[in-house]
């Protein structure tokens, strides 16, 4: 019945302005008229991420629930962890409105949110109640008029850390200016040892994850691999949205800001494949980026990712493609002689590098 309401429910949400539709998808999660299977897990689906044991290897990225409004939903929709925020010391507006476009014809999204968010004491009040049995991240940020970005990263890291699974250090995001020099190697290795600092004041030692941009070249992407290791990082994800435009035909497609979804999924695989090379496969990855199907999320697996991520594949198909994703991999490892996810992590990387 819920997938029912929910097949009629997209294409009149595809009618309403992005960011309105976005807002009817939480609040929907909120009032359990969201398609809520379960727990999704199978002995070949149970996988390890830097030290965290999950049903199944498929999660949400952040910036779907930015302020954590809507965590009991997230729980039973099926995913094996979830990131929210990015969340910031002070609540800010983020960029002005329009800033999200859905790009229909090429199933992807490009937005310049800015980081809106509602600031971490809100957000810490939330996570206070979270559901138990989920696994729960939250995308660290920094305010964009800040006197010391990279000390806000640790500062929001030290109000909710206590609360949380993981953290991730978003450095990655296109939309607030500047933010993307922070994965500079001495900015990068300066900012993670703060937040590892941060981390050591907590009374249980949480895994600390780093998202990298797809639109670094070949050395930024060497040195954000030797800093992520020197630095102790427990995983990095892999990958944010891009600045590219190529191959898009939506008239939104000149609209600034990341781009996600189906045109992504080619270049950011790439840079997953080269991050796994470059680490010798000594460090979890997590793939995202254009994941739509089983396959795609069973290629990034195969492509080096102990886990996935998606986001942008949910405007067009619906929170229940979570439930087919997960199903759909088990079968593929299942067809492929694999006994569990980590058999298969990596062993396609030849084709992408």
């Amino acid at each position: 019945m819920m997938r029912f309401l929910e097949k009629a429910g997209l294409p009149l949400l595809h009618k309403v302005d992005p960011e309105q539709a976005h807002g009817l998808a939480i609040m929907a999660l909120k009032m359990g008229l969201a398609p809520a299977p379960g727990l999704i897990t199978s002995d070949r689906l149970r996988c390890d991420l830097a030290g965290l044991t999950l049903p199944n290897p498929i999660g949400l990225a952040a910036g779907f629930d930015k302020n954590a409004s809507a965590l009991q939903g997230l729980s039973r929709a099926g995913f094996g962890f979830v990131e929210v925020g990015a969340v910031t010391p002070r609540p800010q507006p983020g960029n002005p409105k329009p800033r999200l476009f859905r790009l229909t014809e090429d199933r992807a999204a490009i937005n310049r949110f800015g980081f809106n968010n509602e600031g971490m004491e809100v957000v810490a009040q939330r996570l206070v109640q979270r559901p138990s049995g989920m696994v729960l991240g939250l995308n660290l940020g920094a305010n964009k008029d800040s006197e010391d970005r990279a000390a806000d990263f640790a500062k929001v890291l030290a109000r909710c850390g206590e609360h949380l699974d993981f953290a991730t250090v978003n450095v990655s995001s296109p939309n607030t200016e500047r933010l993307r020099d922070l994965q500079g190697k001495d900015a990068l290795a300066a900012l993670l040892g703060g937040v590892m600092d941060a981390r050591a004041n907590l009374d249980d030692r949480i895994p600390v994850f780093l998202k990298i941009a797809p639109d670094l070249d070949e050395q930024g992407l060497r040195d954000v691999a030797e800093v992520a290791m020197a630095s102790k990082v427990d995983a990095v994800i892999a990958t944010n949205t891009t600045l590219s435009r190529e191959g898009l035909s939506s008239p939104f497609a000149s609209e600034g800001g990341g781009m996600s979804g189906q045109p992504l999924f080619e270049k950011s695989t790439r840079v997953l494949a080269k991050l796994s090379e470059l680490t010798g496969g000594q460090m979890p990855l997590v793939g995202v980026g254009g994941i739509g199907s089983a396959e795609q999320a069973y290629q990034k697996i195969r492509a080096g990712a102990s886990a996935v991520q998606v986001y942008t594949a949910l405007v067009f198909g619906g929170l229940s493609l979570v439930q087919d994703i997960a199903e759909g991999l088990d079968a593929l490892l299942a067809r492929d002689g694999f006994a569990s996810v980590e058999e298969a992590v990596g062993t396609g990387r030849a084709d992408w590098t």
